[in-house]
């Protein structure tokens, strides 16, 4: 059986492979796991929990509050929240750990339960294997009036929103925004955010009803936000998932902003400003070479993780940097969050636009994007990507790009595949390289 913690949380169809019975279990163990014996010595220790928008967070929230409470903590319960706001609240409150309930852009069958240190930080993979060795321990339960009790934390929206907009000392009245809520967590935060600091605001997909998160909406289908800017005649339009910890954009012309140009725009408005840490970004492989080569080209240095946002977060925190995230959209911002905040890199990135008096478009352009190739290649075992055969065709294609471009071999994490990117400085050349390797990593 396979790791049961993936890149972010525990993820699956809700009511099979997550049961509320596994939600329980979850939530006990991260009681006895996550909370410091000595920080919480003479009293119970406290858990926040939120969730996203779908149908399946009400009982899987039932669950998890369970098995809150049957361990011995107090429960805060926010509600509706996206993920950074429930890290926010976690620390804001000072609460022991926290618990978020969503499976983020992933249709709406599927739900996910992601936990919070004490802080609001992410876990380690190794907390998270402690965690899951734990799951069958046989915990000594409170009984009586040591069982933990349950109360809603009324003010959660409002603290959240005000954090939000506090990040931001500009005005933005006059700057035509649309944001897609994706029918999820940020439906009541997002716009709300926006429009404090002075936008006239447009939100689309924002009416959940707890079955249409994410569906042909949000970052991941962005077809009709491109739609809307154009026919309000927009300046900028921002993307977010179900649980809004990523967001994209769409310029006034109805182009495509992604995770790299967005990085790359406030990387260049940070140091501007003299808050970019060692003039430095974090970025994951993925990231195009485009936002290296924008980077040397205006003296900053690029870091890069593996693929997500925690290994982002981690490296963050252990070089004390400033700015990084993913492709994907997930942006870090350490100053105001403990995790990928969709709505905070939204604000961010309109004050970039009205501070700088130029488009989103014209900012993005920095970014050469190279084109990019990627095969999912079925193995019956992935350390084919080891193999001599494979370090070989790696080795001699790697040769024919040069400088111009770059190949990436990533197993991935949660099926029998390779993943198979390649750059290059024309498409037909990253897709042929990119046909050579797979070609190789499926009959090696």
């Amino acid at each position: 059986m396979g790791r049961l913690f993936g890149t972010d949380g525990v993820r699956g169809l809700a009511n099979e492979k997550l049961s509320p019975q596994l939600a329980t279990s979850l939530a006990e163990a991260a009681v006895h796991v996550l909370c410091d014996k000595d920080a919480v010595a003479g009293r119970r220790p406290v858990a926040l929990i939120g969730r996203d928008s779908r149908a399946s967070g009400e009982m899987l929230e039932a669950a998890t509050i369970a098995g809150l409470l049957s361990a011995g903590a107090d429960v805060l319960r926010v509600g509706v929240l996206p993920s950074p706001a429930v890290a926010h609240l976690v620390a804001e409150v000072g609460a022991d750990l926290g618990v978020m309930l969503s499976a983020s852009h992933n249709p709406m069958p599927d739900n996910g339960i992601k936990f919070f240190a004490a802080g609001g930080h992410k876990l380690s993979d190794e907390v998270e294997d402690e965690l899951e060795a734990n799951l069958a321990t046989a915990w000594p339960r409170p009984v009586g009036g040591d069982i933990g009790r349950l109360r809603d934390l009324a003010d959660g929206t409002e603290r959240y929103i005000r954090h939000l907009v506090g990040t931001i000392d500009v005005d933005l009245t006059g700057l035509r925004v649309v944001v897609d809520c994706a029918n999820g967590a940020a439906t009541e935060v997002a716009p709300e955010a926006l429009r404090r600091l002075g936008a006239d605001v447009t939100a689309i997909h924002a009416s959940p009803d707890g079955l249409n998160i994410n569906d042909n909406c949000g970052s991941t289908h962005m077809a009709s936000l491109r739609e809307t800017v154009l026919s309000t005649g927009a300046d900028i339009g921002f993307a977010l998932d179900g649980d809004a910890d990523r967001c994209l954009a769409v310029a006034a012309d109805g182009s495509e902003v992604d995770g790299d140009a967005i990085m790359a725009i406030l990387a260049l408005h940070l140091r501007k400003s003299g808050g970019l840490a060692d003039d430095t970004l974090v970025a994951t492989v993925m990231s195009n070479l485009g936002l290296h080569h924008a980077m040397r080209e205006n003296g900053i240095s690029l870091v890069t993780t593996a693929v997500g946002d925690r290994y982002v977060l981690e490296a963050l925190r252990a070089k004390n940097l400033s700015l990084g995230g993913e492709q994907s959209g997930h942006v870090v911002m350490p100053a105001y969050a403990t995790t990928g905040d969709g709505t905070l890199t939204a604000l961010h990135l309109a004050a970039s636009a009205v501070e700088s008096g130029r488009t989103i478009g014209e900012l993005a352009a920095v970014v050469r994007r190279l084109p990019q190739v990627l095969l999912n290649v079925p193995v019956a075992d992935k350390a084919i990507v080891e193999s001599v055969e494979v370090k070989a065709v790696l080795d001699e294609q790697s040769v024919v790009l040069g400088d111009g471009g770059r190949i990436l071999l990533r197993p991935s994490g949660t099926e029998p595949l390779v993943r198979v990117m390649v750059e290059a400085d024309t498409a037909e050349r990253a897709h042929a390289i990119a046909d050579t390797v797979a070609s190789v990593v499926r009959g090696g």
